[in-house]
């Protein structure tokens, strides 16, 4: 009787070798297509709707604020709130050097675009990153969580925001990106501050999602 050979049949390691580059090709075509979007992902809004007020994160200056100029002028709120970040005024405190603080330049150009100054609130207690921010906006807001506010930030920003304020916040959050930001979600990569802004909020989320074991400074 003729001996049977394995010829026709690959060997056991083969075939896992296989198995294997298969299971490494997928995943790398799977990686890929998570950095490919993940710029359209981090874009998240909520639909409009009429709010005690408009707030204007602080940063991205002026995009913020004349994104939410344009909300306050489409008559969506009648207050645009505006919070106040110590963290400059701080740092060039000891060099003997004044900073006016970023809220003086967002009502400037809040004024300019249209809103009365009596229409802006200047939030009181100082804050130093995006969950000192949302936290100063809900104790500002009433205490039966019926309270809602249009929250105006950057795109790459907004999914951030409203995973910050499910944890932290009360009432209801409208998280609303500025039209003109800049940033293109499906080519981050093309472009330095796109991919840096990418990289923060994809740390930032991971971060939140932990339930904030490292504080801003």
């Amino acid at each position: 009787m003729p001996e049977t050979t394995n010829s026709s049949r690959p060997p056991a390691r083969r075939r896992t070798l296989r198995i294997v580059l298969a299971g490494i090709f997928l995943l790398v075509l799977l990686a890929a297509f998570c950095v490919l979007n993940v710029g359209r992902w981090l874009v998240r809004e909520d639909p409009l709707e009429h709010a005690q007020a408009i707030v204007v994160l602080s940063g991205g200056l002026p995009v913020r604020a004349v994104g939410a100029a344009e909300l306050y002028r489409a008559g969506w709120a009648s207050q645009v709130w505006l919070t106040r970040s110590t963290v400059t005024a701080d740092a060039l405190a000891p060099l003997g050097v004044s900073y006016t603080g970023e809220d003086v330049y967002d009502t400037q150009v809040l004024e300019h675009e249209g809103v009365p100054a009596q229409a802006i609130r200047v939030l009181p207690d100082p804050i130093i990153n995006t969950a000192d921010e949302l936290a100063e906006i809900a104790a500002n807001l009433p205490a039966d969580k019926s309270g809602v506010v249009i929250i105006v930030t950057t795109k790459a920003h907004t999914r951030r925001v409203r995973a910050l304020w499910r944890r932290l916040g009360r009432g209801r959050a409208i998280v609303r990106a500025a039209p003109g930001d800049r940033f293109e979600p499906a080519h981050w990569w093309k472009n330095s501050g796109d991919a840096l802004d990418v990289v923060r909020e994809v740390l930032g989320l991971l971060n939140t999602w932990a339930g904030l074991p490292l504080h801003g400074s």
